[in-house]
Protein backbone atom coordinates (compact mmCIF):
# COMPACT_ATOMS: atom_id res chain seq x y z
CA UNK A 1 0.00 0.00 0.00
CA UNK A 2 1.34 3.27 -0.92
CA UNK A 3 2.07 6.26 2.04
CA UNK A 4 -0.02 8.43 -0.18
CA UNK A 5 -3.40 6.08 0.15
CA UNK A 6 -3.34 5.42 3.55
CA UNK A 7 -4.48 8.06 5.45
CA UNK A 8 -3.24 6.75 8.98
CA UNK A 9 0.40 7.86 7.70
CA UNK A 10 -1.04 10.62 5.96
CA UNK A 11 -2.01 12.31 9.31
CA UNK A 12 1.02 10.90 11.49
CA UNK A 13 3.22 12.49 9.18
CA UNK A 14 1.67 16.06 8.98
CA UNK A 15 1.40 15.82 12.73
CA UNK A 16 5.34 14.77 12.83
CA UNK A 17 6.22 17.64 10.95
CA UNK A 18 3.93 20.16 12.85
CA UNK A 19 5.96 19.46 16.38
CA UNK A 20 8.90 20.25 14.29
CA UNK A 21 7.65 23.48 13.01
CA UNK A 22 6.76 26.92 14.98
CA UNK A 23 6.03 30.41 14.14
CA UNK A 24 6.15 33.75 16.13
CA UNK A 25 5.87 37.58 14.07
CA UNK A 26 8.09 40.75 14.57
CA UNK A 27 7.79 43.87 12.50
CA UNK A 28 10.45 44.97 9.16
CA UNK A 29 10.62 48.53 8.73
CA UNK A 30 10.79 50.29 5.02
CA UNK A 31 11.03 53.88 5.64
CA UNK A 32 8.21 54.80 8.29
CA UNK A 33 5.94 51.75 7.67
CA UNK A 34 6.13 48.44 8.74
CA UNK A 35 4.86 45.45 7.67
CA UNK A 36 4.28 41.75 10.03
CA UNK A 37 6.44 39.16 9.29
CA UNK A 38 6.11 35.79 10.10
CA UNK A 39 9.26 34.08 11.85
CA UNK A 40 9.41 30.12 11.15
CA UNK A 41 11.67 27.62 12.26
CA UNK A 42 11.74 24.08 10.91
CA UNK A 43 14.10 21.16 12.32
CA UNK A 44 14.24 18.58 10.07
CA UNK A 45 16.40 15.33 9.98
CA UNK A 46 18.84 16.01 7.57
CA UNK A 47 22.35 17.17 7.99
CA UNK A 48 22.81 19.60 10.92
CA UNK A 49 22.83 23.15 10.23
CA UNK A 50 21.51 26.65 10.12
CA UNK A 51 20.10 28.12 7.24
CA UNK A 52 18.00 31.54 7.13
CA UNK A 53 15.49 32.42 3.88
CA UNK A 54 13.40 35.25 3.44
CA UNK A 55 15.81 38.23 1.64
CA UNK A 56 17.57 38.62 5.15
CA UNK A 57 20.70 41.28 4.54
CA UNK A 58 24.48 40.79 6.24
CA UNK A 59 23.51 42.09 9.32
CA UNK A 60 19.91 39.42 9.34
CA UNK A 61 22.67 37.00 8.36
CA UNK A 62 24.44 37.07 10.97
CA UNK A 63 21.51 36.28 13.10
CA UNK A 64 22.25 32.95 13.55
CA UNK A 65 25.56 32.80 15.16
CA UNK A 66 23.94 35.40 17.82
CA UNK A 67 20.61 33.26 17.91
CA UNK A 68 22.80 30.38 18.60
CA UNK A 69 25.08 31.57 21.55
CA UNK A 70 21.96 32.85 22.79
CA UNK A 71 19.89 29.92 22.87
CA UNK A 72 23.07 28.10 24.60
CA UNK A 73 23.35 31.00 27.07
CA UNK A 74 20.22 29.44 28.83
CA UNK A 75 21.04 25.86 28.64
CA UNK A 76 19.36 24.49 26.27
CA UNK A 77 21.55 22.69 23.71
CA UNK A 78 20.80 22.90 19.69
CA UNK A 79 18.59 20.35 18.73
CA UNK A 80 20.29 17.58 15.83
CA UNK A 81 18.99 17.83 12.34
CA UNK A 82 19.17 20.77 10.51
CA UNK A 83 17.23 24.33 11.75
CA UNK A 84 15.66 26.10 9.16
CA UNK A 85 14.45 30.07 9.54
CA UNK A 86 12.05 31.36 7.23
CA UNK A 87 11.04 34.85 7.53
CA UNK A 88 7.92 35.49 5.21
CA UNK A 89 6.76 37.15 2.96
CA UNK A 90 10.42 36.11 1.27
CA UNK A 91 9.57 38.83 -1.79
CA UNK A 92 10.14 41.77 0.70
CA UNK A 93 13.81 42.59 1.65
CA UNK A 94 14.43 42.37 5.66
CA UNK A 95 17.26 44.31 7.19
CA UNK A 96 18.79 45.12 10.71
CA UNK A 97 19.29 42.41 13.64
CA UNK A 98 15.74 42.96 15.17
CA UNK A 99 14.69 39.57 14.22
CA UNK A 100 16.82 37.93 16.59
CA UNK A 101 14.65 37.51 19.67
CA UNK A 102 11.81 36.44 17.33
CA UNK A 103 14.12 33.47 16.03
CA UNK A 104 14.95 32.51 19.18
CA UNK A 105 11.78 31.95 20.23
CA UNK A 106 10.87 30.40 16.96
CA UNK A 107 13.47 27.83 17.69
CA UNK A 108 12.74 26.97 21.40
CA UNK A 109 8.78 26.49 20.42
CA UNK A 110 9.81 23.98 17.20
CA UNK A 111 12.17 22.51 19.96
CA UNK A 112 9.89 21.93 22.41
CA UNK A 113 11.46 24.04 25.15
CA UNK A 114 8.36 25.50 25.43
CA UNK A 115 5.22 23.81 27.02
CA UNK A 116 2.43 23.12 24.49
CA UNK A 117 -0.34 25.24 25.68
CA UNK A 118 1.67 28.17 25.36
CA UNK A 119 2.28 28.07 21.63
CA UNK A 120 -0.90 29.24 20.95
CA UNK A 121 0.22 32.44 22.41
CA UNK A 122 3.62 32.84 20.86
CA UNK A 123 2.29 32.49 17.05
CA UNK A 124 0.04 35.73 17.84
CA UNK A 125 2.80 37.61 19.74
CA UNK A 126 5.22 40.24 18.36
CA UNK A 127 9.05 40.51 19.22
CA UNK A 128 11.51 42.83 18.29
CA UNK A 129 15.15 43.20 19.90
CA UNK A 130 18.94 42.62 19.35
CA UNK A 131 20.67 40.07 20.89
CA UNK A 132 23.79 39.87 22.78
CA UNK A 133 26.15 36.43 22.67
CA UNK A 134 25.07 36.09 26.44
CA UNK A 135 21.42 36.46 25.79
CA UNK A 136 21.16 40.30 26.80
CA UNK A 137 18.72 41.85 24.47
CA UNK A 138 20.03 45.13 23.13
CA UNK A 139 18.27 48.15 21.99
CA UNK A 140 17.25 49.35 18.46
CA UNK A 141 16.67 52.47 16.56
CA UNK A 142 13.38 53.09 15.14
CA UNK A 143 11.27 51.18 18.21
CA UNK A 144 8.68 54.07 18.25
CA UNK A 145 7.51 52.92 14.66
CA UNK A 146 8.28 49.35 15.06
CA UNK A 147 5.49 49.61 17.81
CA UNK A 148 2.84 51.85 16.25
CA UNK A 149 3.19 49.34 12.96
CA UNK A 150 2.46 46.36 14.87
CA UNK A 151 -0.47 48.01 16.28
CA UNK A 152 -1.33 49.08 13.06
CA UNK A 153 -1.56 45.67 11.86
CA UNK A 154 -3.58 44.46 14.98
CA UNK A 155 -0.84 43.05 17.29
CA UNK A 156 -2.61 42.71 20.83
CA UNK A 157 1.16 42.23 22.45
CA UNK A 158 5.43 42.99 21.61
CA UNK A 159 8.01 42.34 23.38
CA UNK A 160 11.22 44.96 23.34
CA UNK A 161 14.38 45.83 24.27
CA UNK A 162 13.66 46.90 28.12
CA UNK A 163 16.13 50.24 27.83
CA UNK A 164 13.34 51.21 24.55
CA UNK A 165 10.24 50.45 26.58
CA UNK A 166 9.68 54.05 28.08
CA UNK A 167 9.95 55.10 23.92
CA UNK A 168 7.67 51.84 22.93
CA UNK A 169 5.19 53.05 25.24
CA UNK A 170 4.39 56.17 23.92
CA UNK A 171 2.27 54.59 21.80
CA UNK A 172 -1.38 53.35 23.44
CA UNK A 173 -3.85 50.44 23.16
CA UNK A 174 -0.95 48.07 23.04
CA UNK A 175 0.41 45.93 25.71
CA UNK A 176 4.12 46.48 25.75
CA UNK A 177 6.44 44.04 27.86
CA UNK A 178 10.33 45.04 28.23
CA UNK A 179 13.01 42.61 28.61
CA UNK A 180 16.36 42.19 29.14
CA UNK A 181 17.31 39.33 28.58
CA UNK A 182 16.25 35.95 26.78
CA UNK A 183 15.72 33.84 30.05
CA UNK A 184 13.29 36.42 30.88
CA UNK A 185 11.72 35.60 27.58
CA UNK A 186 12.14 32.35 27.93
CA UNK A 187 10.41 32.18 31.77
CA UNK A 188 7.44 34.29 30.77
CA UNK A 189 6.57 30.96 28.55
CA UNK A 190 6.89 28.85 30.89
CA UNK A 191 9.95 27.14 29.15
CA UNK A 192 12.54 24.72 31.41
CA UNK A 193 15.48 26.95 31.40
CA UNK A 194 18.47 26.96 33.50
CA UNK A 195 18.04 29.33 36.12
CA UNK A 196 21.50 31.11 34.94
CA UNK A 197 22.80 33.68 37.43
CA UNK A 198 23.20 36.97 35.49
CA UNK A 199 23.67 40.70 36.39
CA UNK A 200 20.82 42.56 34.27
CA UNK A 201 21.50 46.11 34.84
CA UNK A 202 19.07 49.02 33.95
CA UNK A 203 20.55 49.37 30.27
CA UNK A 204 19.91 53.28 29.47
CA UNK A 205 20.20 54.07 25.42
CA UNK A 206 22.37 56.75 24.75
CA UNK A 207 19.95 59.50 23.22
CA UNK A 208 21.84 61.72 21.25
CA UNK A 209 21.11 66.00 21.01
CA UNK A 210 18.96 66.73 18.59
CA UNK A 211 17.78 70.17 17.74
CA UNK A 212 14.30 69.23 18.51
CA UNK A 213 13.94 70.17 22.22
CA UNK A 214 12.75 73.53 23.81
CA UNK A 215 15.53 76.25 23.05
CA UNK A 216 15.72 79.35 25.15
CA UNK A 217 16.42 81.11 22.29
CA UNK A 218 14.18 84.17 21.84
CA UNK A 219 13.46 86.88 19.42
CA UNK A 220 13.88 89.32 22.40
CA UNK A 221 17.81 89.27 21.98
CA UNK A 222 17.67 90.64 18.41
CA UNK A 223 18.18 94.28 18.27
CA UNK A 224 16.50 96.06 15.55
CA UNK A 225 15.81 93.88 12.03
CA UNK A 226 12.08 95.01 12.77
CA UNK A 227 11.38 94.24 9.02
CA UNK A 228 12.81 90.57 9.04
CA UNK A 229 11.13 89.64 12.27
CA UNK A 230 8.02 90.90 10.65
CA UNK A 231 8.46 88.71 7.75
CA UNK A 232 9.10 85.55 9.86
CA UNK A 233 6.19 86.09 11.57
CA UNK A 234 3.90 86.12 8.50
CA UNK A 235 5.83 82.77 6.99
CA UNK A 236 5.30 81.44 10.92
CA UNK A 237 1.45 82.24 10.47
CA UNK A 238 0.96 80.82 6.60
CA UNK A 239 4.03 78.46 6.32
CA UNK A 240 5.54 80.03 3.87
CA UNK A 241 9.43 79.91 2.88
CA UNK A 242 11.69 82.70 3.63
CA UNK A 243 14.82 83.66 2.36
CA UNK A 244 16.93 86.19 4.47
CA UNK A 245 19.80 88.47 2.16
CA UNK A 246 21.89 90.69 3.65
CA UNK A 247 25.87 91.09 4.62
CA UNK A 248 27.77 89.22 7.54
CA UNK A 249 26.83 89.79 10.86
CA UNK A 250 23.42 91.25 10.80
CA UNK A 251 21.38 88.65 12.25
CA UNK A 252 20.02 86.36 9.41
CA UNK A 253 21.36 83.24 11.48
CA UNK A 254 20.06 84.56 14.65
CA UNK A 255 16.76 85.19 13.32
CA UNK A 256 16.01 81.97 11.47
CA UNK A 257 17.68 79.44 14.76
CA UNK A 258 14.76 81.61 16.79
CA UNK A 259 12.10 80.81 14.46
CA UNK A 260 10.73 77.64 15.74
CA UNK A 261 10.17 79.42 18.88
CA UNK A 262 7.17 81.62 17.45
CA UNK A 263 5.86 78.34 15.88
CA UNK A 264 2.65 76.47 16.99
CA UNK A 265 3.28 73.39 18.90
CA UNK A 266 3.13 70.12 17.60
CA UNK A 267 -0.59 68.09 17.20
CA UNK A 268 -0.68 64.29 18.49
CA UNK A 269 -0.10 62.92 14.67
CA UNK A 270 2.36 65.10 13.66
CA UNK A 271 4.12 64.62 17.51
CA UNK A 272 4.09 60.87 16.62
CA UNK A 273 5.72 61.14 13.10
CA UNK A 274 8.12 63.44 14.10
CA UNK A 275 9.49 61.30 16.83
CA UNK A 276 8.93 58.06 14.66
CA UNK A 277 11.68 60.04 12.17
CA UNK A 278 14.43 60.65 15.29
CA UNK A 279 13.48 57.45 16.36
CA UNK A 280 14.65 55.71 13.15
CA UNK A 281 17.27 57.79 12.92
CA UNK A 282 18.94 58.01 16.41
CA UNK A 283 18.70 61.28 17.34
CA UNK A 284 15.98 60.96 20.11
CA UNK A 285 17.11 63.17 22.44
CA UNK A 286 14.57 61.75 25.48
CA UNK A 287 11.84 58.80 25.26
CA UNK A 288 9.12 61.52 24.87
CA UNK A 289 6.96 62.74 22.00
CA UNK A 290 8.73 65.95 20.23
CA UNK A 291 6.23 68.36 20.84
CA UNK A 292 8.30 71.27 19.52
CA UNK A 293 8.96 71.68 15.31
CA UNK A 294 11.95 70.20 14.59
CA UNK A 295 14.76 72.56 13.41
CA UNK A 296 17.88 70.81 11.04
CA UNK A 297 20.41 73.12 9.83
CA UNK A 298 23.32 71.08 8.24
CA UNK A 299 26.04 72.36 7.16
CA UNK A 300 27.02 73.77 3.22
CA UNK A 301 28.88 70.89 2.75
CA UNK A 302 26.20 68.20 3.12
CA UNK A 303 26.01 65.89 0.28
CA UNK A 304 22.56 65.02 -1.16
CA UNK A 305 22.26 61.80 0.52
CA UNK A 306 22.58 63.45 3.88
CA UNK A 307 19.98 66.16 2.72
CA UNK A 308 17.60 64.04 1.41
CA UNK A 309 18.22 60.53 2.70
CA UNK A 310 19.83 57.31 1.66
CA UNK A 311 23.03 55.03 2.44
CA UNK A 312 23.21 51.06 2.18
CA UNK A 313 20.19 48.65 2.25
CA UNK A 314 17.04 50.39 2.95
CA UNK A 315 18.01 54.06 2.69
CA UNK A 316 17.75 56.31 6.28
CA UNK A 317 15.76 59.50 6.59
CA UNK A 318 17.75 62.55 5.88
CA UNK A 319 17.57 66.02 7.07
CA UNK A 320 14.62 67.09 4.77
CA UNK A 321 12.85 63.95 6.75
CA UNK A 322 13.69 65.05 10.45
CA UNK A 323 12.96 68.90 9.61
CA UNK A 324 9.19 67.18 9.01
CA UNK A 325 6.64 69.93 10.42
CA UNK A 326 9.30 71.95 11.65
CA UNK A 327 12.09 74.13 9.78
CA UNK A 328 14.91 73.45 7.70
CA UNK A 329 17.42 76.32 7.93
CA UNK A 330 19.78 77.02 5.07
CA UNK A 331 22.84 79.00 5.90
CA UNK A 332 24.77 80.72 3.59
CA UNK A 333 22.56 79.13 0.85
CA UNK A 334 24.49 79.87 -2.16
CA UNK A 335 27.35 77.87 -0.46
CA UNK A 336 25.50 74.60 -0.85
CA UNK A 337 25.77 71.92 -4.04
CA UNK A 338 23.95 73.01 -6.85
CA UNK A 339 23.09 69.35 -6.78
CA UNK A 340 21.59 69.71 -2.85
CA UNK A 341 19.56 72.22 -3.84
CA UNK A 342 17.95 71.27 -7.03
CA UNK A 343 17.35 67.88 -4.75
CA UNK A 344 15.16 70.52 -2.37
CA UNK A 345 12.48 71.28 -5.26
CA UNK A 346 10.37 67.52 -5.19
CA UNK A 347 9.87 67.48 -1.75
CA UNK A 348 8.87 71.30 -1.41
CA UNK A 349 6.53 70.20 -3.57
CA UNK A 350 5.03 66.73 -2.50
CA UNK A 351 5.48 67.36 1.12
CA UNK A 352 7.10 63.69 0.72
CA UNK A 353 10.59 62.01 -0.59
CA UNK A 354 10.94 58.56 -2.13
CA UNK A 355 14.39 57.17 -2.11
CA UNK A 356 14.81 53.97 -4.63
CA UNK A 357 17.56 51.46 -3.36
CA UNK A 358 18.58 48.29 -5.24
CA UNK A 359 17.66 46.69 -2.30
CA UNK A 360 14.23 48.45 -1.70
CA UNK A 361 12.34 52.08 -1.61
CA UNK A 362 11.79 54.05 1.51
CA UNK A 363 9.34 56.47 1.86
CA UNK A 364 9.61 59.31 4.00
CA UNK A 365 7.24 62.71 4.90
CA UNK A 366 9.10 65.77 4.14
CA UNK A 367 6.96 68.56 4.86
CA UNK A 368 9.14 71.32 6.28
CA UNK A 369 9.31 75.30 6.25
CA UNK A 370 12.47 76.17 4.10
CA UNK A 371 14.89 78.91 5.55
CA UNK A 372 17.36 80.44 3.64
CA UNK A 373 19.64 82.61 4.48
CA UNK A 374 22.46 84.61 1.87
CA UNK A 375 24.73 87.30 1.37
CA UNK A 376 23.95 89.62 -1.35
CA UNK A 377 27.76 88.88 -2.93
CA UNK A 378 31.03 86.56 -2.32
CA UNK A 379 32.28 89.12 0.02
CA UNK A 380 28.75 89.73 1.22
CA UNK A 381 29.43 93.78 0.70
CA UNK A 382 27.40 94.22 -2.18
CA UNK A 383 24.27 95.93 -0.51
CA UNK A 384 23.14 99.34 -0.68
CA UNK A 385 22.38 100.64 2.45
CA UNK A 386 24.04 103.74 3.55
CA UNK A 387 25.78 104.07 7.09
CA UNK A 388 26.21 106.56 9.97
CA UNK A 389 29.40 107.70 8.06
CA UNK A 390 27.49 108.13 4.67
CA UNK A 391 29.38 104.87 2.72
CA UNK A 392 27.51 102.15 1.58
CA UNK A 393 27.75 98.59 1.77
CA UNK A 394 28.30 98.20 -1.83
CA UNK A 395 31.37 100.58 -1.75
CA UNK A 396 33.06 98.50 0.30
CA UNK A 397 32.32 95.60 -2.41
CA UNK A 398 35.37 93.87 -4.03
CA UNK A 399 33.14 91.55 -6.03
CA UNK A 400 32.74 92.75 -10.05
CA UNK A 401 29.00 92.41 -10.97
CA UNK A 402 29.42 89.59 -13.24
CA UNK A 403 31.13 87.35 -9.88
CA UNK A 404 27.67 89.00 -7.89
CA UNK A 405 25.56 87.59 -10.36
CA UNK A 406 26.79 84.34 -10.37
CA UNK A 407 27.23 84.32 -6.74
CA UNK A 408 23.15 84.27 -6.38
CA UNK A 409 22.54 82.83 -9.25
CA UNK A 410 23.59 79.82 -7.62
CA UNK A 411 19.66 79.76 -6.48
CA UNK A 412 18.16 79.08 -9.34
CA UNK A 413 15.15 80.58 -10.44
CA UNK A 414 13.04 77.51 -9.94
CA UNK A 415 14.09 76.98 -6.63
CA UNK A 416 12.97 81.14 -5.96
CA UNK A 417 9.89 80.26 -7.26
CA UNK A 418 9.31 78.06 -4.17
CA UNK A 419 10.08 81.14 -1.84
CA UNK A 420 7.23 82.70 -0.90
CA UNK A 421 9.08 85.59 0.80
CA UNK A 422 12.39 87.39 0.04
CA UNK A 423 13.32 90.16 2.55
CA UNK A 424 16.66 92.08 2.93
CA UNK A 425 18.43 92.35 6.20
CA UNK A 426 20.66 95.29 6.53
CA UNK A 427 23.30 96.98 9.07
CA UNK A 428 22.26 97.82 12.55
CA UNK A 429 21.26 101.22 13.08
CA UNK A 430 23.23 103.19 16.18
CA UNK A 431 19.60 103.78 17.79
CA UNK A 432 18.67 100.17 17.49
CA UNK A 433 21.23 99.47 20.86
CA UNK A 434 19.11 101.90 22.65
CA UNK A 435 15.91 100.02 21.98
CA UNK A 436 14.23 98.61 25.13
CA UNK A 437 10.71 97.46 24.09
CA UNK A 438 11.60 94.41 22.10
CA UNK A 439 9.18 92.01 21.40
CA UNK A 440 9.07 88.48 22.82
CA UNK A 441 8.94 85.15 20.95
CA UNK A 442 5.86 84.41 23.11
CA UNK A 443 4.11 87.55 22.36
CA UNK A 444 4.72 87.20 18.45
CA UNK A 445 3.94 83.18 18.64
CA UNK A 446 0.47 84.13 19.95
CA UNK A 447 -0.26 86.23 17.23
CA UNK A 448 1.03 82.96 15.29
CA UNK A 449 -1.84 80.71 16.85
CA UNK A 450 -4.55 83.17 16.55
CA UNK A 451 -3.52 83.57 12.49
CA UNK A 452 -3.23 79.70 11.81
CA UNK A 453 -6.79 79.67 13.79
CA UNK A 454 -8.50 81.87 11.50
CA UNK A 455 -6.91 80.28 8.52
CA UNK A 456 -8.19 77.14 9.63
CA UNK A 457 -11.45 78.24 10.24
CA UNK A 458 -11.89 79.40 6.48
CA UNK A 459 -10.16 76.68 5.03
CA UNK A 460 -12.22 73.70 7.42
CA UNK A 461 -14.19 72.30 4.41
CA UNK A 462 -11.06 72.32 2.17
CA UNK A 463 -7.95 69.45 2.26
CA UNK A 464 -5.53 72.35 3.49
CA UNK A 465 -4.96 74.08 6.57
CA UNK A 466 -2.18 76.67 5.96
CA UNK A 467 -2.37 79.25 3.39
CA UNK A 468 0.76 78.41 1.53
CA UNK A 469 -0.90 75.25 0.76
CA UNK A 470 -3.89 76.66 -1.10
CA UNK A 471 -4.09 77.11 -4.84
CA UNK A 472 -4.06 80.57 -6.15
CA UNK A 473 -7.70 79.88 -8.52
CA UNK A 474 -9.08 78.66 -4.76
CA UNK A 475 -8.03 81.82 -3.43
CA UNK A 476 -9.30 84.34 -6.41
CA UNK A 477 -12.46 82.80 -6.70
CA UNK A 478 -12.96 83.46 -2.67
CA UNK A 479 -12.04 86.97 -3.84
CA UNK A 480 -13.88 87.51 -6.72
CA UNK A 481 -12.88 87.57 -10.52
CA UNK A 482 -14.10 91.26 -10.49
CA UNK A 483 -12.00 92.67 -7.04
CA UNK A 484 -9.81 94.97 -7.11
CA UNK A 485 -6.78 93.42 -5.58
CA UNK A 486 -7.49 90.31 -8.80
CA UNK A 487 -6.74 93.40 -11.16
CA UNK A 488 -4.06 94.69 -9.13
CA UNK A 489 -2.19 91.16 -9.35
CA UNK A 490 -3.49 91.33 -12.91
CA UNK A 491 -2.06 94.25 -14.09
CA UNK A 492 1.44 93.76 -12.33
CA UNK A 493 1.66 90.37 -14.71
CA UNK A 494 0.95 92.14 -17.44
CA UNK A 495 3.30 94.60 -16.92
CA UNK A 496 6.31 91.70 -17.06
CA UNK A 497 6.47 92.77 -12.95
CA UNK A 498 5.80 89.18 -11.78
CA UNK A 499 4.85 86.18 -13.01
CA UNK A 500 1.54 84.15 -12.72
CA UNK A 501 3.15 81.72 -9.93
CA UNK A 502 4.56 84.88 -8.48
CA UNK A 503 0.97 86.27 -8.36
CA UNK A 504 -0.61 83.57 -6.41
CA UNK A 505 2.59 83.66 -4.07
CA UNK A 506 1.43 87.37 -3.51
CA UNK A 507 -2.34 86.49 -3.04
CA UNK A 508 -1.24 83.74 -0.53
CA UNK A 509 0.76 86.28 1.77
CA UNK A 510 -1.84 88.85 0.87
CA UNK A 511 -3.84 86.37 2.99
CA UNK A 512 -1.70 85.30 5.73
CA UNK A 513 -1.54 89.61 6.08
CA UNK A 514 -5.64 89.91 7.03
CA UNK A 515 -5.33 86.79 9.03
CA UNK A 516 -2.47 88.13 11.07
CA UNK A 517 -4.37 91.43 11.44
CA UNK A 518 -7.80 89.69 12.10
CA UNK A 519 -9.20 90.90 8.66
CA UNK A 520 -12.27 89.14 6.66
CA UNK A 521 -9.85 89.28 3.50
CA UNK A 522 -6.88 90.98 2.02
CA UNK A 523 -7.13 94.94 1.27
CA UNK A 524 -5.34 96.58 -1.12
CA UNK A 525 -2.57 97.53 1.54
CA UNK A 526 -1.81 93.46 2.15
CA UNK A 527 -1.40 92.98 -1.58
CA UNK A 528 0.63 95.89 -2.39
CA UNK A 529 3.06 94.90 1.16
CA UNK A 530 3.21 90.80 -0.78
CA UNK A 531 4.35 92.49 -3.43
CA UNK A 532 7.06 94.31 -1.76
CA UNK A 533 8.27 91.24 -0.08
CA UNK A 534 8.70 90.18 -4.31
CA UNK A 535 10.49 93.07 -4.88
CA UNK A 536 13.19 92.56 -2.70
CA UNK A 537 14.76 89.80 -4.19
CA UNK A 538 18.07 90.52 -5.28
Amino acid sequence: MSIQNNPEIEIEKVDSVSKRLASCKSISLIGLDGFSVDVQAYISNSSPGVSLVGLPDSSLSEAKSRVIAAYQSVGFWMPEGHITFNLAPASLPKHGPSFDLAIALALAAADSKIPEENIPEITKTYFVGELGLDGRIHGLKGILPMVRSAKKVGAEKIFVPKCDEEEARLINDIEIIGVGHLVEVMTYFNAKVQKIPYQLTQRVKNFTACGTINSPKDFSDILGQDEAKKALEIAAAGGHNCLLVGPPGTGKTMLASRFVSILPDLETEDSIDVTSIHSLSGSLSKAELIKTPPFEAPHHTATAPAIIGGGSGIPKPGSVSRAHKGVLFLDEAPEFSPRVLQTLRQPLESGEVIIDRAQGSARYPAKFQLILAANPCPCGMGMSEIDSSGNSDKSRCKCTSLERRRYFAKLSGPLLDRIDLITTVPNIKAQDYLSKDIESSATIKQRVIEARVKSKERLKNTPWKLNSEVPGSFLRKQLGINNKIVKRLSAAVDMGIISMRGADRSLRIAWTLADTEGKESPQLEHITRALEFKGNET
